[in-house]
């Protein structure tokens, strides 16, 4: 008994050595170049459409016990990272309430046509979302562009935390859900073109997501919403 006590305690240990706080970049994340845009504990680093510094507040994007969390009809607005991206990786833990539809935007850009845009990470709960009939409208998705992979996708369900990355090196682009790729584009191909030409960013001059950099988006789509381990790191 008392050498299968030994036994798991050793084994919790091991467990608690190896488990990464959250909101913290690791020994091998920070060689990598990883950036936190989330400390934790403010909205530090996020701005308003206006430029000005995010707020942290009741009744708009709040921090919660590690969260950076926008609840139900809160007006936070959408908000910004102060720089813009090219090449980059791009990750984030979120959690969703049954019906929530946001989004996460990247290659956000003023466009000459078109105004203020940006390419979307769709977070949606594909079952009970109010925008879920379409395919290129569901979790994964490049919103309204491109649909994910859907035999690919492996999401936990509202209530419980997911993962998202969006990689984009040159013209290529990746969303993985969870670890697994669900959907892979080459922005300006052929396909590219025509998906954009069927889509509600068909006017948009110059072409849709063809913009060189941009800044990341946290989408305020009247929530609720979650997210945590929000980190970028230039390629």
């Amino acid at each position: 008994m008392k050498k299968l006590f030994l036994t798991l305690l050793m084994g919790v240990s091991v467990t608690a050595a190896f488990s990464q706080k959250d909101n913290t970049l690791t020994k091998k994340e920070a060689a990598a170049h990883w950036k936190l845009l989330f400390d934790g504990t403010s909205a530090n680093g996020w701005v308003n459409g206006d430029g000005s510094a995010v707020k942290a507040a009741p009744g708009a994007w709040e921090v919660v016990n590690g969260t950076i969390t926008l609840k139900k009809d809160a007006k936070g607005g959408d908000i910004y990272t102060t720089d813009e991206y090219g090449d980059f990786e791009f990750s984030a833990d979120f959690n969703i309430e049954p019906g929530t539809n946001t989004g996460i935007k990247y290659f956000c850009h003023k466009y000459d046509k078109g105004g203020n845009l940006g390419c979307e990470f769709q977070i949606i709960d594909d079952i009970n979302g109010e925008d879920n009939k379409l395919a290129n409208h569901l979790l994964g998705s490049f919103y309204d562009v491109l649909p994910p992979i859907e035999a690919n996708k492996k999401v936990n369900p509202p209530g419980q935390w997911n993962t998202i990355r969006i990689v984009a090196k040159g013209k290529n682009v990746q969303h993985w859900v969870n670890g697994v790729k669900v959907l892979e584009y080459t922005r300006g191909s052929e396909d590219y073109i025509a998906a954009v030409a069927k889509s509600k960013f068909s006017k948009v001059e110059p072409v849709f997501g063809t913009v060189e950099k941009g800044r990341i988006q946290l989408q305020d789509h009247h929530g609720p919403v979650m997210f945590k381990n929000i980190k970028v790191r230039e390629l």
